[in-house]
């Protein structure tokens, strides 16, 4: 009873010393937030819709923001709020985050850009648009649908609004997108050089080297061109992109490499340009972010790029001309060593082409093929038989049955089949048909030279299946 009577006294003499206006707030209720000049009549309806949906939207709900937002654009038409609901309304869906929202956002900006192209507001609309497809974007090994997407809306901000206070941001997300689309390309690329595949390595390599300069691995997709090149005999070309790493990357670690390469093929070593080895330094010196023991562990689980936004470069500019689907490798390789068409060998184009064999059916042939090529590797193979025949175009026909001659089962004497005849019919009838006139109860001739045994009708099969099995 003493202990309880003390504390009620020190619970009384602390709420003494404390002012009447800290104990009214003490006690007083917390009240919501309340409708900002509800009451006053002076205030224009549409501006207390517009408030009050953005104190909505910056408390959490969104969906009543958006409510109270699209209620002031169909009630009041022509408020001077309407141009900024349209564009609040697409910002909640963006600060509400998810794939649906983030589709509906994009689509709100683009109304906003269609509708109010003139405003201040409609660079921030651009940007938003390339933002949103920019937190979509993947990983370099996954779906580049996003990343490509967020790379054109880039593009579209810089070119429409050159001189905005938005551009530095607007460039430096764009060097992200494009070190993730080069690293996609370059993971690619690799893998075929490592496997031995030439051709597909460097068709995907050079995409990387022509179109994203800025890649922080382009050095490497030299390199490695270089190496096909040179390992392909070709070491004209090979010295083209060793000079480029010395030239272009001087501060790269293939440096010394390349200009051994370049002795031994007695090709003059270039000097480093002096814009990229200031632009090098630069990079080097630029302050980058570095991984936590939190972040690398969720990196792993993370569905977007990491590594690849912390090795972007931070200077120069852009790449900033659309993707086209034409850009194709024009030094690409002959297979199997052939010469290349433009080389001394094959037709005068010029070029370093690679040479593609289309089969195509043979015109009024039962079978065979013809070959339309620039290069088959050789020769078109010569007629066989004797080609002195009737040049008509069509075969003699079969001798009668009572007039045989005695001795013509020769199939070199057999005249040959004119082009566009049937080759095989024409065959049969010259080496086959006479003996079968001449005794019918003879066996039949030994049809292996024929030129396609495989077209052999099922009548005939169906006969000599008769033949041995007589039910």
């Amino acid at each position: 009873m003493r202990r309880t009577l003390f504390a009620m006294l020190g619970l009384a003499f602390l709420f003494s010393c404390v002012s009447a206006d800290a104990q009214t707030k003490i006690f007083k209720k917390k009240k919501k937030d309340a409708a900002p000049a509800a009451a006053d009549t002076s205030v224009a309806p549409d501006k207390v819709l517009y408030d009050r949906a953005l104190l909505d939207i910056k408390k959490g709900r969104h969906e009543v923001g958006r409510l109270n937002l699209q209620t002031l654009i169909n009630t009041y038409p022509d408020s001077e709020y309407l141009a900024k609901a349209k564009l609040a309304i697409a910002d909640s869906y963006y600060r509400e985050g998810g794939g649906a929202n983030l589709t509906q956002a994009i689509a709100g900006y683009k109304d906003f850009i269609v509708f109010f192209p003139f405003l201040p507001e409609a660079p921030y609309a651009q940007i938003q648009v390339a933002m949103t497809h920019y937190k979509e974007m993947a990983k370099p090994d996954r779906d580049r649908t996003e990343a490509k997407a967020a790379e054109e809306e880039f593009q579209t901000f810089l070119a429409k609004y050159p001189k905005d206070p938005l551009v530095p941001k607007a460039q430096q997300h764009l060097r992200d997108v494009q070190e993730v689309l080069a690293e996609g390309d370059y993971r690619i690329g690799y893998y075929y050089y490592v496997k031995g595949d030439r051709r597909a390595a460097a068709g995907r390599l050079l995409a990387v080297t022509k179109r994203y300069p800025l890649y922080s691995r382009s050095d490497e997709a030299l390199w490695m061109l270089g190496d096909i090149f040179e390992k392909s005999e070709k070491k004209e070309i090979a010295s083209i992109y060793y000079a480029r790493i010395v030239k272009e990357y001087p501060l790269s670690a293939r440096v010394g490499d390349a200009k051994s390469k370049l002795v031994a093929f007695h090709v003059p070593v270039p000097q480093a340009d002096p814009k990229a080895l200031a632009w090098m330094q630069a990079e080097v010196n630029t302050p980058r972010p570095k991984p936590t023991l939190i972040n690398r562990p969720m990196a792993m689980i993370k569905s977007g790029p990491d590594k690849e936004l912390r090795s972007s470069s931070r200077l120069g500019n852009p790449q900033m001309e659309p993707e086209n689907d034409t850009t194709s490798a024009v030094d690409i390789l002959t297979g199997g060593g052939k010469p290349q068409l433009g080389a001394g060998g094959g037709s005068g184009a010029t070029g370093n082409t690679a040479v593609v064999e289309i089969a195509t059916p043979q015109s009024g042939a039962s079978g065979g093929s013809t070959v339309e090529s620039g290069d088959t590797g050789g020769n078109a193979p010569a007629a066989t038989g004797d080609t002195t025949g009737d040049a008509s175009g069509t075969a003699p026909a079969a001798p009668a049955a009572e007039n045989p001659p005695a001795t013509n089962t020769d199939n070199a004497n057999a005249p040959a089949a004119a082009a566009g005849s049937d080759a095989n019919a024409a065959t049969n009838n010259a080496a086959n048909g006479t003996t079968a006139s001449a005794d019918p109860n003879a066996k039949p001739a030994d049809n292996s030279g024929n030129t396609d045994s495989t077209k052999e009708s099922t009548s005939k099969k169906k006969k000599g299946l008769k033949k041995l099995v007589p039910w």
